[in-house]
């Protein structure tokens, strides 16, 4: 019985598998030391073959930190601190983290922010993903533009920087800062409605002096359909440090944790832990090396967190609506700006005399306390006002305007 006969270019691919396999695992042998065939195992798998993706090679994390020295020595004083993947075992685990769960079919988009050395980008396209490479370091832009001509269009990329997006400014933006209108428009997306599909992904390892202020400017657009929220449910896909992921997910009761940024992301997105990861697998950009661990105090803060939010189908039913969203913002922050307080005091601060028939319609103890409510219970509430006198009041809209303004969005 004659063998079958070897698909085109497989001889060659197992060439380049094996040189691999063998690289890797003979190499400590020049130093005396036996061969270490895990590393080769895992040498060998890097290289995709014939595939979804074009087999490109992923550089070694020493490769990746050399790469990001060498761009450290050219920045100027005060660059922000930035973190990036350099192990191709942890691109591989986030790669698939961003793939799993997706319905069959086509995948969406994924605009993968500050890329950096490209470690990401390369495990990504090796495994089909269509990516657009936003990086706002000039110095990273000639590798990832050399990958993207090297490649039939599955890779884009675009000088800018997503946490410099739709600054409020008058006049032409200047890079690296970008609208979400120009930069939409580059990649090709397209508005579509609100219970559609995500139409994008995003992915970024949020920077650590922007990480609350980030997930503030994104709740407003969210809740009002604005920026990066005017073409549908665009799904997140954040590294977040340990500390605020327990804010996003605390339950009620949780003094320390439950807060109007834990309500208000619960009510507008699903979240979904996708992997933990400590911080010392991530290099930065710091001259001296060092891994610029925040410290928290009263909460655990040993990693970082990547985590999902895909905004609710749901979020625009019932009261709901981006035309009064700010107005739930605002309630939402003053009933936790003391979380002990009780609610029947919030709203008789708002001169609503009938409160404690609202509460007792939407059957919430008399004195129950605010840190006590549940998510769903916040929106029954606002939704139950909304049919009341107390959004009325030019005294209200005020205070929602000036609390809106100290939000730099």
């Amino acid at each position: 019985m004659m063998a079958a006969r070897a698909p085109p270019g497989a001889a060659g691919c197992c060439r380049r598998l094996v040189a691999a396999a063998l690289a890797a695992g003979l190499r400590p042998l020049l130093c005396g030391l036996p061969p270490c065939w895990s590393v080769a195992w895992r040498a060998a798998a890097r290289w995709s073959g014939p595939g979804p993706g074009p087999g490109l090679r992923v550089p070694e994390a020493a490769e990746a930190a050399q790469q990001v020295q060498q761009v450290q020595q050219v920045q100027r004083a005060g660059v922000p601190l930035r973190r990036f993947i350099a192990c191709p075992e942890l691109a591989c685990t986030v790669q698939r983290c961003l793939q799993g769960g997706a319905a069959p079919g086509t995948q969406p988009l994924l605009l993968e922010c500050a890329p950096g050395p490209g470690v990401l980008t390369r495990t990504l396209l090796n495994a089909g993903v269509r990516v657009v490479a936003l990086e706002s370091h000039s110095a990273f832009l000639p590798n990832l533009q050399s990958l993207e001509n090297s490649l039939d269009g599955q890779l884009k990329v675009i000088y800018g920087d997503f946490f410099r997006l739709d600054p409020l400014i008058t006049g032409p933006v200047k890079p690296p800062a970008v609208c979400s209108e120009k930069l939409f428009e580059s990649m090709g997306v397209v508005a579509v409605p609100w219970r559609a599909d995500v139409p994008v992904k995003i992915f970024a390892i949020l920077p650590q002096k922007k990480e609350r202020n980030t997930l503030w400017r994104l709740l407003f657009a969210l809740y009002e359909c604005s920026s990066i929220y005017k073409y549908g449910r665009v799904e997140l896909n954040f590294f977040i440090s340990e500390k605020e992921y327990e804010v996003l997910t605390a339950k009620p009761g949780e003094v320390r944790a439950y807060q109007a940024l834990t309500v208000l992301w619960q009510v507008g997105c699903e979240i979904q832990l996708l992997h933990m990861e400590p911080w010392s697998s991530f290099i930065t950009n710091l001259k001296n090396g060092g891994l610029a661990v925040p410290k928290s105090t009263w909460l655990p803060n040993d990693h970082l967190c990547l985590v999902r939010l895909t905004p609710r189908q749901s979020l625009f039913t019932g009261g709901m609506k981006p035309t009064n969203s700010a107005t739930f913002i605002f309630m939402v922050k003053q009933c936790l700006a003391k979380p002990r307080s009780r609610l029947i005091d919030r709203l008789n601060s708002w001169s609503l005399y009938n409160g404690r028939k609202l509460l007792r319609e939407l059957e919430i103890p008399e004195n129950a306390q605010t840190v006590n409510l549940y998510p769903e219970d916040y929106r029954r509430l606002f939704e139950a006002l909304q049919n009341s006198s107390v959004f009325t009041e030019s005294w209200f809209h005020d205070e929602v305007l000036e609390s809106i303004r100290n939000i730099n969005f």
